[in-house]
């Protein structure tokens, strides 16, 4: 009842996302989840670390050689920072997503962030907290609120692939920026994770437009 609730606000505030979402009856935003282990924060940060700037299938191979290295599951804080990192790289991250994720790692490893307590802030305390850390910017940080913690009003203004599909399916005769994006889905709160996915899930009618730098929720420029 919940969803149905949103979609009959989101159709009410948004006559282009009404049919956007009616043309995706069948549609469950959250089902691409099923094919990835289960994340907690500190495994959405890995997930969201590693998708910066790659598309989805790129993500996703980087990811399995990961699994790979950690016996099929995610690396908990201590594991990663057992790791050397040459075998990190050799599994597709750059220096500099090491050095990120080696930051983030014993931030948990120490007990400065827990997941529990991250859950209990709101979506701007947790973007100023995780922020903090170079090589964490906003784009990451949105889509750990949306993969581990299922927060409803987020929306991704940089990823290029929302853009792309914005452009499209509201006809609009340039790129938008992220401010445009933003004013845009002013419309669909308090249900702007839901409205995002659905527009991601249009882009993926269309495989020029689904193209990205970034990868969903992953789900877009900025880090």
């Amino acid at each position: 009842m919940g969803r149905d609730r949103a979609l009959a606000a989101l159709r009410r505030a948004d006559p282009v996302l009404a049919r956007v979402i009616d043309a995706h009856p069948d549609f469950n935003p959250r089902a691409w989840l099923a094919e990835l282990p289960p994340m907690d924060a500190f495994g959405a940060l890995v997930f969201q670390v590693i998708g910066q700037q790659l598309s989805v299938q790129a993500t996703r191979r980087i990811l399995n050689r990961l699994l790979a290295l950690f016996g099929g599951a995610l690396p908990t804080p201590a594991a990663l920072l057992a790791a050397e990192p040459d075998e990190l790289v050799k599994a597709g991250l750059s220096r500099r997503k090491v050095a990120t994720l080696r930051e983030v790692a014993k931030r948990f490893a120490d007990g400065r962030w827990r997941d529990e307590d991250l859950r209990g802030l709101s979506d701007r305390e947790v973007e100023d907290r995780l922020t903090a850390v170079s090589g964490i910017g906003p784009w990451t940080v949105h889509g750990v609120l949306i993969i581990a913690f299922d927060r409803q009003d987020v929306v991704l203004p940089g990823d290029l692939a929302l853009r792309k599909v914005i452009q499209r399916v509201y006809a609009m005769d340039h790129l938008p920026s992220q401010a445009e994006v933003l004013a845009l889905a002013e419309h669909w709160r308090p249900w702007r994770s839901l409205a995002t996915a659905y527009l991601f899930q249009a882009a993926f009618d269309d495989p020029a437009a689904a193209k990205s730098t970034e990868p969903l929720p992953a789900v877009p420029p900025s880090t």
